[in-house]
Parts: C-alpha cells; structure tokens; sequence
C-alpha cells in the first residue's frame, strides 16, 4: 500500500481526538473500518504508531514523527488547493494564500501578521526568525521563506548578492534604552557624548551597525566601552540591573521602569526593509504587503510618544520623514 493524504488525515484525526472510536466518528467511518485502515497504515511505515489502552490513543515516537510530517504536508496541500481553485476561477492573480516570512527580531511582523489575518482571514501564515539576514535571504532564495523583514544601519541595504528586492518599510533615530531614573531621562533627547562613561547592551546580529556604533562614539569624542551582545530579553534584563544601557529602536516598548530617548542629532539610524525574489510568487503579492508592513510600522511607532514628540521638533516633521531615504 502506497501511503497517501487521506492516510495522513486519519493519524492525524486519531491524534487529536485522542481515540480512534471519535476519530472513526469524526471522519464519518465505522470504528471498525478505520481499526482496519490504521493497521494498514502501521503496516506500510513499519511499526505502530499510536500505544492504545482503557485511557485512549497516545502518538508513538514514530507517530510523532509522522504527524510533523502530515502537520506541515496537510497545510501546504490545502494551499495549493485553494490557490489552483482561485487561479482557474480567474481569482486575483496578485493575492497569496500562503505567507512564508522570517524576520530578524522587532514588533513589526506581529503587527504586519495581525494586519494580514484580517485581510485575508483563510491564508496560512508562518514565521521564521533568525538574527542573520545572511540566514534568511539565503531561504527567501531557495524558496524555504517568500519574505524576509529585516533591520539594516542608515543608508545601507542587504547584500545584492542573494538577488532579492528590498523595499523601505521605515527608517528613524536609534534610540537608547535606560532606566526611568537615569539622569538623562528627563530629557526629549540624548546627546551620545554625555554617554562616553556607560557600559552598552545590544542585540546580536549582522551587518555594520556595531562599526557605525564606534564611528558614531568616535564623532563624539569617545570610544565607547566594550557593548555586551545577548538577546532582546537579556538584553532588557541587564539594563533592569543597571549593568549596561541599551541600543533599541523606537518601535520597541519598554517594559515598566525603562523607557527610551533617541540620540540627539540621529547620529545612528535604523531602517526596516521587506525583501522578495522578483521571480518568485511572492513578487505579485509584494506591494500589497507593504502597504500592510508600513501601516503596522506607523501604528507601532504612534505608541512612543517621546519619539513621536521629538520627531515632530524637526525640519519636514511629520513621523519619521526627515529621516527617510529613498
């Protein structure tokens, strides 16, 4: 026997009902018919796939491994389903059914993920996160991910050696994370040179953002103390302990007892970019997912009232434009 979906669909059936009598009843077969199909299954993989007594049905280490399998090719089959349907209904020819997108940290992709559940209730979206762009272009590239979110330091974009298209979501002034009792708190800004004494805390990743850090410390009349690199959440943990201050950006919301301010002048700059393959599916649906990255990244950064404050004391006010590059 050759294993087919329909096979997958009852492992599956059996696994999250915990028994095959209401799995028999909710795939409509007699319990004893499907009894019958599960034990061909077991037979063409080779082994049981489920331990059965008085208290139900539990997976097998070999039926975990088969449901991963079944819970990534079920998915993946109903999509290509409904997108064939839609395409040989003459359906919008510019709209996915499945969202592949890695990001390299930040709260844009929560929000662009909300933003796309509303507007397209029935497509499958995925996440992949990594702190490498290199990473995630590598998988935009090889097909494994449809879109990479990224962050890249002032007028930089990603390496063209991938191929990818890469389009601005936002750009603004890295901001410095501290506790609310921090001397330079109280202000709207901070001037980077009234920091030459701190120990820093930045999140790991690639790109130049640590050389343009130095480069910015240097114009300032410093160099900086060695910058410990950890993850977002020790990141925030050791400037709670007061042991460093941090480098963020103004999307990020602190947690009660820190708060950020955006370093005086914009001597640092962060931009968000979105990138596809422009041969790829993905390239059809890629401008209606910015207008839903770029929305989500103006409802984000309305929430920091001080950058926002601060943003708009500046030649051209108005949100981040006069830090925005073509």
């Amino acid at each position: 026997m050759n294993l087919e979906l329909r096979h997958l669909k009852v492992v599956c059936a059996i696994a999250e009902t915990g028994s095959v009598t209401k799995a028999a009843s909710q795939l409509g077969l007699a319990q004893p018919a499907l009894t019958a199909q599960l034990q061909r299954i077991e037979r063409t993989l080779g082994g049981p796939l489920f331990d059965r007594d008085r208290r139900g049905a539990r997976p097998t280490a070999l039926g975990e491994l088969v449901l991963s399998r079944a819970r990534v090719l079920l998915p993946a089959m109903k999509g290509l389903q409904d997108e064939a349907a839609r395409l040989a209904a003459g359906g919008d020819h510019d709209t996915m059914s499945r969202y592949r997108i890695g990001a390299v940290g930040g709260p844009v992709v929560a929000h662009l993920v909300h933003r796309l559940s509303a507007a397209q209730p029935e497509a499958q979206i995925s996440t992949h996160a990594s702190y490498y762009i290199s990473e995630l272009s590598s998988m935009v590239m090889a097909g494994k991910l449809d879109y990479a979110q990224v962050g890249v330091c002032g007028d930089a974009l990603p390496s063209a050696e991938y191929g990818l298209v890469w389009q601005t979501i936002g750009m603004d002034a890295v901001c410095v994370l501290m506790p609310d009792d921090h001397p330079q708190a109280k202000n709207l800004s901070v001037d980077l040179a009234e920091l030459a004494d701190e120990q820093w805390v930045a999140g790991a990743g690639d790109g130049c953002f640590g050389d343009c850090f130095a480069a910015a410390c240097a114009r300032a009349g410093f160099a900086p103390r060695r910058v410990l690199e950890s993850d977002v959440r020790n990141c925030v943990d050791m400037v709670e302990l007061g042991l460093a201050i941090g480098l963020c950006q103004p999307t990020f919301r602190p947690p009660a007892g820190l708060t950020s301010r955006p370093l005086r002048g914009a001597p640092l700059r962060w931009r968000l970019v979105l990138g596809w393959h422009p041969d790829s599916p993905a390239a059809r649906s890629a401008s209606k997912l910015m207008d839903h990255a770029q929305e989500a990244y103006q409802d984000i950064l309305a929430r920091n009232e001080h950058y926002t404050q601060w943003a708009q004391s500046l030649p051209g006010a108005g949100g981040n434009s006069h830090l925005a590059a073509a």
